[in-house]
């Protein structure tokens, strides 16, 4: 009897010895356990990190090539476009696949024999038929006389030739302040080859007091 009592006990023993070993091995398969949730956490936050930085970065190269090939910021110098633009003005000049139109204004590289950029309104495009009485500062364009209520100053004749056609490739331009305009009228800017544009001026953005839309008036 004494010695199964015994038995007995040595067996609820290794019962109890064997319930601790288990729960020791479940709370330290628990903690193993733990960590790793964490390092997943910490990836995910990474990943996200990571997700985000690429696309600022895509962002940003998007916009760097906007500004460099489709769209530039321009500073105008002089009063030639008066009233129009001032000088100082900031203007967003844009050329995606850009050809020029009557009435536009456009920023050009460089004239005939002047090296430095302008900025000028398109008057006639190549194929157009153009006509210009500096008696009565009349223009016009196609048989018909454009009608700008965008000029300041009188349209005086310059040293260069009006053709009566514009050749193919070629825009005539003036500035709207006609008076002190140095443009197509002279043998220094003369007729502008299309591949000299640099592209149309869309917007003045700056001084704030002076924002717009540049719209085309013969549209």
């Amino acid at each position: 009897m004494d010695s199964e009592k015994m038995k007995n006990n040595n067996t609820n023993s290794e019962v109890k010895n064997s319930d601790k070993k288990d729960k020791k091995k479940l709370f330290s398969e628990r903690q193993a356990i733990e960590p790793r949730v964490i390092h997943l956490k910490n990836s995910d936050s990474t990943a996200s990190v990571y997700e985000w930085v690429h696309s600022l970065v895509f962002a940003v190269a998007i916009v760097v090539v906007l500004l460099t090939f489709f769209v530039r910021l321009v500073d105008v110098s002089g009063t030639s476009m008066k009233q129009t633009l001032q000088n100082n003005d900031k203007v967003v000049v844009s050329n995606f696949f850009y050809q020029p139109k009557q009435g536009d204004i456009v920023v050009i590289s460089h004239g005939a024999e002047y090296a430095e950029p302008i900025i000028k309104r398109v008057i006639a495009t190549e194929g157009q038929s153009l006509s210009i009485d500096f008696d009565t500062e009349k223009i016009i364009v196609d048989g018909t006389e454009l009608k700008e209520n965008y000029i300041q100053g009188h349209t005086h004749k310059e040293d260069g030739e009006i053709p009566k056609v514009i050749p193919k490739g070629k825009v005539f331009v003036l500035g709207d302040n006609r008076g002190v305009s140095m443009d197509s009228r002279s043998k220094a800017i003369g007729l502008i080859d299309v591949t000299d544009i640099i592209g149309k001026a869309e917007v003045v953005v700056f001084p704030f007091g002076n924002m717009k839309y540049l719209a085309n008036p013969f549209s």
